[in-house]
């Protein structure tokens, strides 16, 4: 009787265990929102022990597809931390009666061994439904996202059990150019950091790195071609820079995760730390009729300067795949030009009188036409199309300065040209409370302008210039307020105006980037079911 009756109150216990994890309820929601989804209250119990991943018949992509292949145990992991971590004593299953769940994912061309690009289409259908999941996509980058949109509707309740609800979700991107530009010239950020960006920026389904790579503070990218640019222009020859073996591996991390990068050398200002490994390319100032053992920018009255740029530029085409390159050409103070004697006498031989404007056109217009000759795209900032240069049509325009931007966008859109935004998301500027909201109520494409001319915004990007920033803070100081433009930059404009609906989504993304290992920052008061715990 002893034994029965402690089988039978195990019985009761398992039981009611049953009937509060029955009353545990998802709170609905993918981050950024798919275009469409329908969730219903049904829910499915997973174990890790019957879950797996597998190619559809159908698909184009079977097992062998890196890019799939691995990112099925990357998934795994993520959606079963504890079982990934050794920490799943499986007890839980007792009363949860899971059944085989499968994710079945179907890619209708391969594509397993490029890389993104412009192009690349990543929509994704998505149908879960009792022991099963049917991810169907055009590309893998597609399926990337999909995978992605699943992992976050898996949860757990209070005794540890995975579930899933009956889902149907219909998705694609709002705009193809969706960027994080991280600044690693100001401070030298450690690999790791640069990888674990790209980890949270997959989780947010940002597709696009911009490698701000090198600036006036220091030059950290390794060149075959001119070692000296690192070897006396890093902040240390050894310690803090990016070898080639270390660019290599930040391209096929992203890749792996659908993500492009798109390095920029900005010239001819911002360009400091290049003169200490490469003599003779800035311009010396004078003070009255002698040096002043200073230097400006670089040097655009020297042909010197343009072979230096197109070796390197062939450099940059082939290390960096994607067919972006980014040129800057901003902020480019003209008082050294202006002070020196042979750049004033190439002035009155070009017949620029007086105007410096002309002369950084007269540069940047060279150089947009050795980028253009190498097959690749220029993106510059928006002081290029300001001092009306003679920008090649398919240049893209990057519009940083805050003040009226949607006159710019209105501009340059009418001028032809397609436009990327990143001028109100420069999310470095920190302030006390929820900032996040502020760049939430962006809208890209609300300015004056026609259809055809709002097609031209292919979209934006979150900037994290380095001043204030190195891998002590780089990550709360991102995540998640990075997101807001993320999910502008994903879904529909619509259905994501109002930030007070969004927050309890944003608040439990926070969570599972915590999760997940990202350490990101509180939104406001409250806590997570798995905290960071400090180490």
């Amino acid at each position: 009787m002893a034994h029965t009756g402690t089988y039978s109150r195990r019985l009761q216990v398992w039981l009611l265990l049953a009937v509060v994890s029955l009353t545990v309820e998802q709170v609905d929601g993918v981050w950024p929102l798919p275009q469409q989804i329908f969730q219903s209250a049904d829910r499915y119990s997973l174990s890790p022990q019957l879950f797996s991943f597998t190619y559809g018949r159908d698909s184009a992509a079977q097992s062998g597809c890196s890019v799939l292949d691995a990112a099925f145990k990357r998934y795994f992991s993520i959606i079963f931390p504890d079982f990934a971590k050794g920490t799943d004593n499986g007890l839980r299953y007792l009363w949860s009666e899971p059944n085989p769940f499968v994710v079945s994912v179907s890619v209708k061309s391969r594509g397993c061994d490029g890389y993104p690009d412009e192009d690349s289409d990543e929509s994704y259908n998505l149908s879960v439904s009792d022991g099963q999941a049917v991810l169907r996509s055009v590309t893998v980058w597609g399926s990337l996202r999909g995978l992605e949109s699943f992992s976050q509707l898996v949860y757990q309740d209070d005794y540890g059990s995975y579930f899933v609800n009956k889902t149907e979700i219909v998705d694609f991107p709002r705009f193809a150019f969706r960027g994080l530009l991280l600044d690693t010239s100001r401070h030298y950020l450690p690999l790791h950091a640069i990888l674990k960006t790209l980890d949270a920026m997959a989780y947010s389904k940002l597709n696009v790195f911009h490698w701000h790579i090198v600036d006036d503070p220091s030059f950290p990218y390794q060149s075959r071609t001119f070692p000296d640019l690192s070897n006396k222009g890093a902040f240390h020859p050894f310690t803090h820079i990016y070898t080639q073996s270390d660019v290599m591996r930040v391209i096929e991390h992203a890749r792996m995760r659908g993500i492009r990068v798109v390095p920029e050398f900005d010239s001819p200002g911002h360009t400091q730390s290049w003169g200490k490994g490469q003599p003779d390319l800035l311009t010396p100032c004078y003070k009255g009729d002698v040096p002043s053992g200073s230097f400006g920018p670089v040097d655009p009255t020297v042909d010197t300067t343009y072979k230096f740029m197109e070796r390197l530029l062939k450099e940059v085409k082939s290390v960096f795949p994607d067919s972006y390159v980014h040129l800057g050409g901003d902020e480019v103070s003209f008082a050294c030009w202006q002070s020196n004697p042979n750049v004033r006498k190439f002035m009155e031989k070009m017949g620029f009188g007086k105007d410096f404007t002309k002369l950084e056109s007269f540069y940047m217009e060279s150089i947009m036409n050795m980028t253009a000759a190498l097959n690749k795209t220029s993106i510059v900032w928006q002081d290029v199309f300001d001092y009306h240069e003679r920008i090649p049509q398919d240049t893209v325009l990057e519009i940083w300065k805050f003040e009226r931007y949607q006159a710019e966008l209105s501009k340059m859109t009418k001028a032809g040209h397609r436009v990327l935004l990143s001028a109100p998301w420069y999310i470095n500027h920190i302030s006390y409370g929820q900032d996040w909201r502020i760049s939430y109520a962006v809208q890209p494409q609300n300015f004056s302008g026609t259809e055809e001319q709002k097609k031209l915004v292919i979209g934006g990007e979150v900037a994290m210039w380095g001043e204030y920033v190195d891998a002590t803070n780089l990550t709360p100081r991102l995540w998640p307020r990075a997101c807001a433009a993320a999910e502008r930059l994903w879904s529909d404009e619509e259905k994501t105006l109002n930030a007070d609906l969004a927050f309890p989504r944003l608040e439990r993304f926070r969570c599972e980037l915590l999760r997940r290992g990202i350490q990101a920052e509180p939104l406001f008061v409250g806590h997570c079911k798995h905290e960071y715990n400090g180490q």
